[in-house]
């Protein structure tokens, strides 16, 4: 038993009560929840039917596609902070990023953690990654709001652990000052012991930044965007498509009825029709004189059709997805304002999103600084993510607004601020920069021989002049 197996039992046992909760998110994310009444009111018969609608993972798409991250830069400068961002790019999270938001957004958190490179690794850059909290838990204090301490858990051999079960073998514990590494010991008991020498880091703080969603004073944890209200939207649009598929099987087509007749009388072009051709109505001729005949109108299926519609609305309501999202019409008309109109909650939101979760890239870049053993510039305190903009507008659009704005250097913003706003990188422009400055000196060298070329071509005065005629008398 090791001295750390009182705090890595707490946070595990944690972990594992949550496991529930976290799992049903995700299935609501990925629409393979199984609703509960499918086994209480509806016959068996009729759960082939059972149709999956991807509304929840539909509304977390649409809001991760619009978070990107292009760079960090210090309030009050112009420039961003070229070291942040190679860090950035050196750990691929141009992608990772993504993962992490959308785990923040399915189950209400995610955790960043932060580590020094090994001697043997090719980068000089910390190594920072995301992790899920399907294997991750950390404790925050609830008067700093600072992470005390972290678990991540993990299952190194498929053939160990109790029973041969998927209950984790070895962990990883974070704790202020060091980074303890722990595996089950073999045995009936299997307790906690450590795995080689702890990391002696002493930064002060736990090398672990969360990304929460949806957190309140109350609960600093986060909380799913899955909300209970769209999770039983979600659940009464499948119970209305698998009726739909029911009702579309038994009375979308009209019902015929043959009375005084047997069914080897009734005959088609080949003799004897089979079930399905009389399912098909390929009834050509009756044996029996006197048998009868008629139909039954098929049943009219759009009352589920409205209903699925006036669900979709309410999901637009709750959500801010656009109705196209959703594919409904709206009363706006199908123009390219009436389009942006309808996008403002959407881009509101990630707005307030890329701010909640701008904060932990922030001090993640900051325990960085702390992870490589550099001192964290005083500046680093007034660190800002710069994200894409969440909106849609056109490129065309953009450009008129970054042309009418900048009027040539006539108008109210300069030409550095128009190409921000054309969503150029940092890169670009500075290359654009250099090719400014290369321009301006070929335009002045062009402008320097044309000046020459025409003081060389003008005649020149005669340096003597001319002597005056004298008066004849």
């Amino acid at each position: 038993m090791s001295d750390y197996d009182p705090i890595l039992e707490k946070l595990s046992n944690r972990l594992a009560g949550q496991k529930g909760c976290l799992e049903e998110s995700k299935a609501y994310r990925e629409s393979t929840y199984r609703l509960k009444t499918i086994g209480l009111g509806t016959p068996p018969e009729m759960r082939y039917f059972r149709t999956h609608v991807g509304w929840p993972g539909l509304y977390l798409r649409a809001l991760d596609e619009r978070l990107d991250v292009e760079g960090f830069r210090v309030d009050g400068q112009s420039e961003g902070v070229e070291e942040l961002w190679k860090w950035w790019q050196d750990n691929g999270l141009d992608e990772e990023s993504g993962l992490g938001h959308m785990d923040a957004f399915t189950y209400g958190r995610s955790y960043i953690t932060i580590a020094r490179p090994l001697p043997d690794d090719e980068i000089d850059s910390p190594i920072i990654r995301l992790e899920s909290p399907l294997s991750m838990i950390a404790e925050i204090d609830p008067r700093t709001r600072k992470i005390t301490s972290a678990v991540r858990l993990y299952k190194t051999d498929p053939t160990t652990g109790p029973e041969g079960t998927d209950i984790a073998d070895a962990a990883t514990l974070f704790l202020p000052d060091k980074t303890v590494y722990l595996k089950r010991s073999a045995g009936p008991i299997h307790q906690w012991v450590t795995d080689g020498k702890p990391v002696e880091h002493k930064l002060g703080v736990v090398p672990v930044v969360p990304l929460t969603n949806r957190h309140t004073l109350s609960d600093l944890h986060g909380t799913s965007e899955i909300t209970p209200e769209l999770r039983t939207l979600t659940d009464a649009a499948e119970r209305t498509l698998m009726n739909l598929q029911s009702a579309s099987e038994l009375m979308a087509v009209p019902l015929r009825v043959f009375m005084g007749v047997s069914r080897d009388q009734l005959v088609s072009e080949g003799g004897t029709a089979t079930v399905d051709e009389a399912y098909y109505a390929r009834i050509i001729t009756l044996r029996n004189e006197s048998a009868q005949a008629f139909e039954f109108s098929a049943a009219d299926l759009r009352n589920f059709t409205a209903e699925l519609s006036e669900l979709a609305k309410q999901v637009a309501s709750y959500t801010g997805l656009p109705p196209q999202y959703l594919s409904f019409s709206s009363d706006n008309p199908a123009s390219a304002e009436a389009i942006i109109a309808t996008d403002s909650r959407l881009v509101k939101k990630c707005e307030r999103k890329a701010k909640m979760f701008g904060g932990s890239w922030e001090q993640s870049m900051r325990i960085a600084t702390k992870v490589m053993g550099k001192k964290v510039p005083e500046e680093y305190n007034r660190l800002e993510t710069v994200w894409r903009d969440p909106s849609t507008p056109t490129y065309a659009a953009k450009a008129d607004a970054a042309t009418k704005l900048y009027a040539n250097g006539t108008g109210v913003i300069p030409k550095e601020q128009a190409r921000r706003d054309m969503g150029y990188t940092q890169t670009q422009r500075e290359n654009m920069q250099e090719w400014d400055k290369e321009e301006r000196t070929t335009l002045l060298s062009d402008l320097y021989s044309q000046t020459k070329a025409v003081a060389d071509a003008t005649p020149k005065p005669d340096p003597k002049p001319a002597a005056k005629a004298g008066n004849s008398k």
